[in-house]
């Protein structure tokens, strides 16, 4: 089980590195917005890449943070069933459903959406806005936000069955795993 929790501690590095660049994304989307409002209101010009550069952005912590989200338990969940089981029964609903629907679905989602990247990719796609930016590079990052939301399930994955063998705790807060 320890070559496991290895690649598990090893996912929750990457997204944990992931989530800090995206919560400097939104400082930077902050920032873009309002010196694009200011430069648009106070000098009477706007610029479409400005506004589409805030649009990725948004579109890169939307897709990265939900694995970053997903780590710390901050997902959104239905508990109305989740807090009347016990611990183990905690762990077991999270491991089944994270079998049977997370990775699976983030898979499917991922495989389907690369034609659309690799199609744009390809015609090395521009947006239909005069000074707009490159449309591919953001289109792949929907199919490389759904692996790494299927990657962050593996690891939830492994620190489950580990804490089903009592081999580790589960941090209720952060979900890592303690000794």
């Amino acid at each position: 089980m320890r070559p496991l929790l290895a690649i598990s501690a090893a996912i929750d590095q990457i997204n944990e590195k992931i989530g800090y660049i995206c919560n400097l994304l939104v400082l930077a989307a902050c920032l873009v917005s309002a010196g694009n409002a200011m430069i648009r209101y106070a000098f009477d010009y706007s610029s479409n890449g400005w506004l589409e550069l805030q649009w990725y952005m948004f579109a890169i912590l939307v897709m990265f943070g939900a694995s970053y989200t997903f780590k710390r338990n901050e997902h959104v969940r239905v508990e109305i069933f989740y807090l009347f089981l016990s611990e183990r029964g905690q762990l077991w609903l999270d491991l089944v459903c994270t079998l049977l629907f997370l990775i699976p679905s983030c898979l499917l989602l991922s495989y389907l959406s690369w034609p659309f990247f690799y199609q744009s990719y390809a015609v090395g796609e521009m947006s239909g806005n005069a000074g707009g930016l490159i449309r591919w590079p953001i289109k792949f990052v929907i199919p490389s936000g759904f692996v790494m939301l299927a990657l962050q399930g593996v690891s939830e994955v492994i620190k489950r069955i580990a804490a089903l063998q009592g081999e580790v705790t589960i941090d209720a807060k952060y979900e890592r795993p303690t000794q």
